[in-house]
């Protein structure tokens, strides 16, 4: 019927419609954290980017860090652990602009969690991307079962 009509199909009318359109591929959208870029946040003080963060973060902030969320901070600050990133303790650390583009590996309480931080990340905790708890996987029934428990399908 189509062709009868026209001569063209539902896929080439759609075809020709995208190439009159011109449509362009969507291009990645821009990072931006409360309307500032990620090279505006950099150049911003410590001070402007604490009134950015939301409430709790910036209320640990203006607090003040304690003392091993500080030698973090100095370490990142002058270089340190570039090539093979920075090991810590400090889950409560909130993520700066400073800290986007450094491998930092993270204590869970068994091990360390190496993470990238991303700038998406800004704003959260350190402790928010090393998981302390693991869910048990369980298997098929074992030595010791119950009859009836060892014919279970083992799917």
């Amino acid at each position: 019927m189509a062709q009868e009509r026209g001569g063209q199909g539902k896929a080439a009318r759609r075809k020709a419609r995208k190439k009159a359109a011109k449509i362009i591929q969507r291009k990645k959208k821009e990072f931006t954290y409360r309307g500032f870029t990620l090279e505006e946040l950099k150049k911003k003080t410590t001070e402007e980017i604490i009134e950015l963060l939301p409430a709790r973060a910036r209320r640990s902030c203006l607090k003040g860090l304690n003392p091993e969320a500080q030698k973090l901070l100095e370490k990142i600050r002058n270089g340190e652990g570039v090539e093979k990133g920075i090991r810590t303790h400090c889950r409560d650390m909130i993520i700066l602009p400073e800290m986007v583009g450094r491998r930092i590996a993270i204590h869970n309480g068994k091990e360390f969690k190496e993470i990238e931080i991303l700038p998406e990340m800004i704003g959260h905790y350190l402790g928010e991307f090393a998981m302390t708890r693991v869910f048990p996987k369980h298997s098929g029934p074992g030595v010791g079962a119950t009859r009836s428990s060892k014919f279970m399908p083992l799917k």
